[in-house]
């Protein structure tokens, strides 16, 4: 082929139009289910963090609360402050989608298969899901997706796979470098990404083998990693010192209160036996399989063969991955797990194209980067594979837009209403964290109820007010007392310990007024 023809159609913008269309759709699906505001538990703090630019809870997620800042500004127009945040939600998802139609355009040389990939991504329960509330787990998946794109990019510059480039590309290293930059901002928004650093590193080496003697590109982008994630998590120290945010976890100004929330400390003990119990958790991965695939399920493993034999080295980077990220997972405690199988569907669906690429290369000719302008025997069969991979998701759509959509959802906003008007004038309500969080928000963001202090489980640790007995005993006659407890044992410690009136009812527990202390039998 003719170098310039090839650089011709490099350039041409006409190659992102499929991609641009794909992420438009994911992000409507996302924005038709999307949340309408305020939402309990992490969504909540999420929502309140991001408009002030405060500190989330361990790790942080710098990145994310950037973005979120930066999101909040310019998405003005749209909404309220926790619509803004859940609206981010929806554009990454878009974005995730679109990058996954130029990853697999770039893994099969057919955009079909790109545009296929990328709809039933958007359309995978778990990842619509994602995109419609405020959670960094949403931007996780779009850095690893861009760092995916740009790790296949380098490796088809540097071995000349790239059809602009036969013979090479001698400004491949930029593509590397690049990676770099965007690992060193998907760590600052989630710890998942360092389960990446050996499949990355394991990738370079098997693209490159002589890197390592190249000390001043391995310098390079090592700086450019470091440097990225020094600056975004210079975010925690400043917004806790002297440029202090109303909301921030724990004590970043410090030096230990620093690295308790940017390792995590408070959840070391979720990681339970990684060994124990193998039979259960395969079987459990084997249903979360199928609950996202589908009867493509059973195909999966079989496409990672393919995509071992077509594209190896990808398979290494993508299959250590996914190995490494399912086995923490399974052996990690959290109240929702399954947004942390994220990375591996985005990669199994990249599986599933390369196998859908190899059904395509069996008629004999390429299929090219785009369909053809007269309809040729190849790019039929691409059309035809295209609609058979999606076909599972997009029959599967209606029922699965039903089981996601949180469109409808008022209730932490009609409760967050609620419990304020219920609240008397400077009280103070003992809360726990999912329903903090909105409280937080309707005063922190919303600049609702001033008067009340919040006390969370949290404000408790970090303030040294001990206790939750300590604190009510503490402001009982001197402020009206609220409680909000979830634990039954709780409610029955401060059922038998104080008279108590019980204003609102929720489904999990009740805004609890404390009267007074009992008197002792």
């Amino acid at each position: 082929m003719d170098l310039s023809v090839a650089q011709g159609r490099r350039t041409d913008p006409s190659h992102l139009a499929p991609a641009l269309v794909v992420g438009v759709v994911a992000f409507a699906l996302a924005r038709l289910a999307l949340l309408p505001g305020v939402a309990f538990w992490d969504t909540g703090e999420f929502q309140t963090v991001g408009p002030v630019l405060g500190t989330a809870h361990p790790t942080g997620f710098p990145t994310y609360v950037l973005l979120g800042w930066l999101a909040g500004a310019l998405f003005q127009p749209f909404g309220d402050e926790a619509f803004r945040m859940n609206l981010l939600s929806a554009v990454c998802l878009g974005v995730t989608a679109a990058v996954t139609v130029d990853l697999v355009r770039a893994l099969t040389r057919s955009v079909a298969i790109g545009v296929a990939a990328g709809l039933a991504l958007a359309l995978t329960p778990l990842a619509w899901s994602i995109g419609t509330h405020a959670d960094p787990h949403v931007l996780h998946l779009t850095l690893v997706a861009i760092l995916l794109r740009l790790l296949v990019g380098w490796d088809d510059r540097v071995r000349g796979d790239d059809r602009a480039w036969p013979t090479g590309d001698p400004r491949a290293d930029r593509w590397l470098v690049a990676s770099a930059i965007v690992f060193g901002l998907a760590v600052g928004n989630h710890s998942l990404t360092l389960l990446l650093a050996v499949p990355v590193g394991l990738y370079v080496l098997a693209v490159e083998p002589g890197i390592l003697r190249r000390p001043r590109l391995i310098l390079t982008c090592v700086v450019a990693l470091v440097a990225t994630v020094a600056l975004v998590y210079l975010e925690l120290p400043l917004r806790a010192g002297p440029f202090r945010a109303p909301l921030v976890y724990g004590h970043p100004e410090t030096w230990e209160g620093f690295w308790y929330v940017v390792l995590a400390e408070q959840f070391r003990g979720s990681l339970q036996d990684p060994f124990g119990d193998l039979g259960g958790k395969i079987a459990a991965l084997v249903r979360l399989t199928v609950a996202e695939f589908g009867i493509l399920a059973p195909v999966v493993p079989i496409a990672f063969i393919v995509t071992a034999l077509r594209r190896p080295r990808y398979a290494l980077l993508t299959g250590t991955s996914v190995l490494i990220t399912c086995f923490f997972a399974a052996s990690y405690e959290n109240a929702d797990i399954s947004r942390y199988y994220l990375v591996p569907v985005l990669m199994a669906w990249t599986w599933l194209a390369i196998l859908a690429g190899l059904l395509v290369d069996a008629v004999g000719v390429d299929a090219g980067d785009s369909l053809r302008r007269r309809p040729t025997l190849p790019s039929a069969v691409a059309l035809l594979v295209a609609i058979v991979l999606v076909a599972p998701s997009l029959l599967a759509a209606r029922s699965t837009y039903y089981s996601i959509d949180v469109s409808g959802d008022h209730k932490a906003a009609a409760w967050t209403d609620k419990a304020l008007d219920l609240l008397e004038p400077n009280a103070m309500v003992v809360s726990w964290w999912s329903y903090s969080t909105p409280l937080w928000y309707a005063q922190i963001v919303e600049a609702r109820r001033p008067d009340i202090f919040i006390v969370d489980d949290r404000t408790r640790l970090d303030q040294g007010l001990g206790s939750l007995t300590d604190v009510i005993d503490a402001n009982l006659g001197v402020r009206p007392v609220y409680a909000m407890r979830q634990d039954p044992r709780e409610v029955a410690e401060l059922l038998a310990r104080y008279e108590i009136d019980r204003l609102t009812s929720l489904e999990d527990g009740s805004l609890m007024h404390v009267v007074a202390r009992r008197a002792a039998p």
